[in-house]
């Protein structure tokens, strides 16, 4: 029991100690999963104390409870409550006395579902005829209560609570719109520590180093606190938790790529007092945030986007440029990301009005200032599918994202360039997140918009361009309109072409890959076909060019022909160690009409981990885990590092150092865990070696109760 011992020299009361009823209120509270020995409370409902007396009260004494939160509470600022016991609650705190076993007192107390939330004082004062005595009674941290109907981030449903509240693991979506990757992450929100790392974030913002009296008077919205999240997680204008790197190499930090789980990272941040952490990408802050905002009460999950539009300016138009050859030119911040990762948090929007209720859209990915910091959202999804990007937060650059047209140019020189055909429409596809209750994946892209070339879906485009102040897409009103582009540039080609896998692509191994051409018209052609490969990041952005091919075809009336052809290992394996993409682009030119653009994504597929737990999983029991490995290369691997982590399962991230592996041979390591959590688990397995970017695997375990 939380008991609390009071010396009664303080109190007219003579109070012997205080017990929190930590049993009772954790059930009550649905605060049993965080491992701490802080009362941890919700607001919106009552929570029980008692008191235990050296001598009997006395039926005189008055009792006045005084709650307060921040460093100068004030009962203006919502931040100190002053409150007397009462028969019914009015609608701020208040307390009653219940009914008690001789020598104590119990008492029900219970807090406004707009409580400020945060860390929290009590005092009980005491009046017994011309005495007044006061005495701290304890300490508390009140949380968000999706449990609670008058809580703006109430959430009716169950089994959602169970997922976007409690559920300390989780999966990203990451890869391609035509090739989703599971990846598990490890949100670890109840682990010792997360809570009050998630209360020291919101300590540490701009907001609060200004005024902080003010900022802990505004942790009562959830709009507040999460827009400021959205700003701490990324440590671009404050002191924040994790610093993004997108090129270049890791040498300073960790590879975005390696991390599984925000627990290490928060930790990481704190114990070095609040050095921001090396390095991110948008998985990690969205992981990272997840993680605090469910630790903070507010239900949230995380919300892949394929083919993300990064819109510099806000004019719904991407421009890309490539060269003759194929090779992507950096001659725009505009870009298209492969898939961008970003936050949903479910609350009302009392600033906008009840239609606007429900998911909103964070980002803590920093890509462009909002209000002067690098924060974005809540941007509600009802705003962004309804074309209102005018409202607050952000909703513009989220609409754009999931919106805007991509335009190709292939650029000449800085007097010439032609508009080259391709998918204008292949924005914001596939928006995906995890499904309540299991691993799959939940398409929510109807939550974001109407069906691609819909009437709706035009309707709302054209509202949003207006909103804009866009005349058509990519043009704003005052400046100059871009040079219209030739009739060719309009035209569509007369013929149509596609790259294809002769077969699924492996590390290690040549990839084999043929470009079909098909003639749509019944003139003779001759297309000259340049052929392009190069290592690029998720955000599409080149690191290295790994091909170049040239090919002249005639096709005949209507004809398919097929160009074979084939990235041979060696010249890409030097070139895949921070990531597995490759974008092949062909540009074909015949010698009269409109040039076409043909691009394949591809993702080199990881060789498998096989993970296996020997034995049943019983909290408090040790059992091993074995895991096999298979080197997949032509060459020794040496340097390598098996890592595991996994809430419940491992309290402090587990690193083991792999034996030497000759090619082709399979390696096996054991190692013990101890679960102390029972219930569903994740156990992530992750292989760091320098040859290839990390191989990750997980296992999903059911450890039952001690026995």
């Amino acid at each position: 029991m939380f008991l609390i011992n009071l010396p009664c020299v303080f109190l007219a009361l003579k109070i012997a100690n205080v017990n929190w009823q930590p049993k009772l209120n954790k059930t009550a509270h649905h605060t049993s999963d965080y491992s701490s020995r802080e009362t941890i409370l919700r607001r919106g409902q009552a929570f029980s104390i008692t008191l235990k007396l050296h001598a009997a009260a006395q039926s005189a004494d008055s009792f006045t409870f005084i709650a307060s939160t921040g460093p100068s509470p004030e009962e203006s600022q919502l931040t100190k409550a002053v409150f007397n016991l009462s028969e019914e609650n009015a609608g701020g705190w208040s307390a009653t006395q219940e009914p008690s076993e001789p020598g104590c007192m119990n008492f029900s107390i219970f807090s406004p579902a707009n409580a400020v939330i945060g860390r929290y004082k009590l005092k009980l004062q005491t009046v017994s005829g011309n005495k007044v005595s006061s005495a701290l009674l304890g300490q508390f941290v009140l949380l968000f209560n999706p449990w609670c109907p008058d809580d703006d981030v109430y959430m009716a449903d169950e089994k959602e609570r169970q997922e976007y509240v409690l559920n300390d693991s989780g999966i990203i979506f990451q890869g391609l719109d035509k090739y989703i990757q599971q990846e598990a992450w490890n949100y670890g929100q109840f682990e010792e520590d997360i809570l009050d790392i998630s209360l020291a974030i919101l300590d540490r913002s701009l907001n609060h180093r200004e005024d902080p009296a003010v900022d802990v008077s505004n942790r009562s919205s959830p709009i507040y606190v999460s827009r400021v999240i959205s700003a701490m997680v990324n440590s671009n204008d404050e002191k924040g938790v994790v610093e993004g790197k997108w090129k270049g190499k890791y040498y300073s930090g960790t590879n975005p790529l390696e991390w599984s789980g925000s627990v290490t990272i928060l930790r990481k941040w704190y114990r070095k007092r609040y050095k921001p952490v090396r390095y991110g990408q948008c998985w990690v802050f969205a992981g990272v945030m997840c993680t605090v905002l469910r630790s903070l009460g507010i239900p949230t999950r995380v919300t892949t986007n394929f083919n993300s539009a990064h819109d510099k300016n806000i004019n719904l138009s991407i421009d890309k440029y490539i060269d003759s050859s194929g090779k992507t030119l950096d001659l725009t911040e505009d870009s298209v990301w492969n898939f961008h990762v970003w936050n949903e948090s479910w609350f009302i929007r009392r600033d906008l009005g009840s239609f606007y209720d429900g998911w909103q859209v964070l980002d803590a990915t920093p890509q462009e200032r909002s209000k002067g910091i690098y924060q974005c959202g809540p941007a509600s999804t009802r705003a962004i599918k309804e074309g209102d990007v005018n409202l607050d937060y952000d909703s513009s650059f989220v609409f754009a994202a999931v919106n805007a047209d991509c335009v190709t140019w292939i650029h000449y020189s800085n007097k010439r360039k032609e508009r080259i055909y391709s998918d204008t429409k292949k924005i914001g596809k596939f928006i995906s997140t995890k499904a309540v209750g299991t691993n799959s994946r939940v398409d929510v892209t109807a939550n974001y918009k109407y069906p691609e070339g819909s009437f709706k879906e035009r309707k709302v485009y054209r509202k949003a361009l207006k909103l804009l102040g866009v005349r058509s897409a990519g043009k704003k009103h005052k400046r100059r309109p871009r040079r219209r582009p030739s009739v060719a540039g309009r035209q569509k080609p007369s013929i149509s072409g596609k790259l294809l896998l002769d077969e699924p692509p492996v590390i290690g191994q040549d990839i084999l890959l043929t470009l079909a051409l098909r003639n749509l018209i019944s003139d003779f052609k001759t297309i000259k076909v340049k052929l392009s490969a190069s290592a690029v990041l998720y955000t599409r952005k080149p690191k290295a060019q790994i091909l170049q091919l040239s090919r002249s075809i005639k096709l005949g009336s209507e004809e398919v022909k097929e160009i074979s052809f084939k990235i041979p290992y060696s010249k890409y394996k030097n070139s895949l160690m921070d990531d597995r993409k490759i974008l092949v682009t062909a540009v074909c030119e015949p010698k009269l009409g409109p040039s076409l653009l043909v691009e394949k994504d591809i993702i080199i597929q990881d060789p498998f981990l096989t993970i296996k737990v020997l034995g049943p999983t019983v909290v408090h029991q040790p059992v091993n885990v074995e895991v096999t490995f298979t080197n997949p290369l032509s060459e020794v691997l040496t340097d390598c590092v098996l890592r595991a982590e996994g809430s419940g399962l491992l309290k402090e991230q587990l690193r083991i150092n792999m034996a030497r592996m000759a090619p082709m041979e399979s390696s096996t390591v054991q190692f013990e865990i101890i679960p102390y959590k029972s219930g569903t688990r994740q156990l992530q397995v992750d292989l760091v070696c320098l040859h290839f970017s990390d191989i990750k695997g997980f296992v999903m375990l059911d450890v039952a109760p001690a026995q």
